[in-house]
């Protein structure tokens, strides 16, 4: 498959998030873009990577693990967006430089001993997912016990603890996801007041409805779709 077009697909993504930048008041640089690569193969991060593209987005350990040999080698950011299990908590901490999708104080404990044991010289970047709707398939730390976790973490030695990600629900349209991102950033700027901790980053946004993650604060989108086409279904 060619992937001629991914260089277009960034650029156009590129334009929009520089728009909504605009509309909020705000540095198109100060939002970072991660490409969601997830069933991609490894050509197409490539392809990314060469129109501009330094964080990646993937969603399971082993796939990761089964294409990592052809883009490893790149100077990007790895990003584990998807839900983790703790038995793979060792391998993703050798693997990638940012686990965005932290749940529990036990898998963070793992994080951190994988970490260790991985010889690794700098920490793991690590996110609070937040579960800002109660969806049955979804994952996250419920709003109410986020602090306490936070705090947990806040101490680990090899996690740092950089801030928080949602996933809202699908809705078509996209006004009504604007009261959720708006819920993680008061629920961010009150955990930095009450606790004295730094959550610089809040991961907010997908290839549907990224621009509103912005206007609401977002410092970090997760895109696939916009940037490599629909996923193959498995």
């Amino acid at each position: 498959m060619s992937w001629d077009h991914v260089k277009g697909n960034v650029e156009e993504v590129r334009r929009r998030i520089s728009a909504a930048s605009q509309r909020a008041g705000r540095r198109a640089e100060e939002v970072t873009l991660i490409a969601v690569s997830k069933t991609h193969p490894a050509e197409a991060i490539r392809a990314a990577y060469d129109a501009g593209v330094r964080h990646f987005g993937e969603n399971r350990v082993q796939e990761w693990e089964g294409k990592r040999a052809g883009a490893a080698d790149l100077g990007a950011a790895w990003h584990l967006i998807g839900h983790l299990q703790s038995n793979k908590a060792a391998r993703a901490a050798k693997l990638f430089d940012c686990v965005d999708s932290v749940d529990d104080f036990a898998l963070a404990q793992r994080l951190d001993r994988g970490r260790e044991e991985s010889g690794a010289t700098e920490k793991l970047r690590a996110l609070i997912e937040v579960r800002v709707a109660q969806e049955e398939t979804k994952s996250g730390v419920e709003i109410s016990e986020v602090a306490a976790l936070a705090e947990k973490i806040a101490v680990l030695p090899r996690l740092v603890l950089a801030g928080l990600m949602c996933i809202p629900p699908y809705l078509e349209n996209i006004e009504e996801v604007r009261p959720y991102f708006q819920k993680l950033r008061t629920l961010r700027d009150e955990m930095q007041t009450k606790l004295g901790l730094s959550l610089p980053v809040l991961s907010m946004g997908m290839s549907h409805d990224f621009e509103v993650g912005i206007e609401e604060g977002s410092t970090e989108v997760r895109v696939g779709t916009a940037i490599f086409g629909a996923r193959e279904l498995k």
